[in-house]
């Protein structure tokens, strides 16, 4: 069975920086495709990011777009999502994913990357809170 596990999650200020990571095991980690998603109290879930399962195709929500860089460690089963310019609007409980990147159904698209249906496994993520 495929196991998500997240780290890094703490308080920051806003305007700092954080990195997330998220280790799997029970499964071959090259072959997922990998995203970020994150949930404020009261609020729908949110794509953030998504990497191939290559690690040379990634993508972006609007809303991290040029603060957040999503990469991936193949050799270490881990994908990270580096997160700058933290606001106190990025407060919440992220979460990452896989998904086969190996099934025929698979694609290298946002619309893809972006759809929380499309994964398999979950993680249950770490808290990140922005302070004024």
């Amino acid at each position: 069975q495929v196991q998500l596990v997240e780290s890094g999650g703490e308080s920051v200020q806003a305007g700092g920086s954080l990195r997330l990571a998220c280790t799997t095991s029970g499964g071959t980690f090259s072959n997922y495709h990998m995203g970020w998603f994150r949930r404020a109290p009261g609020t729908d879930l949110e794509f953030i990011a998504g990497i191939n399962w290559r690690g040379d195709t990634t993508f972006y929500g609007d809303s991290v777009k040029g603060r957040f860089t999503n990469s991936r460690d193949n050799a270490q089963n881990t994908v990270y999502l580096q997160m700058t310019g933290l606001r106190l609007e990025d407060t919440s409980l992220y979460s990452c994913a896989a998904t086969n990147g190996m099934a025929p159904n698979a694609r290298d698209s946002y619309s893809y990357f972006r759809n929380p249906a499309m994964y398999d496994y979950w993680g249950q993520g770490p808290q990140v809170t922005v302070s004024a």
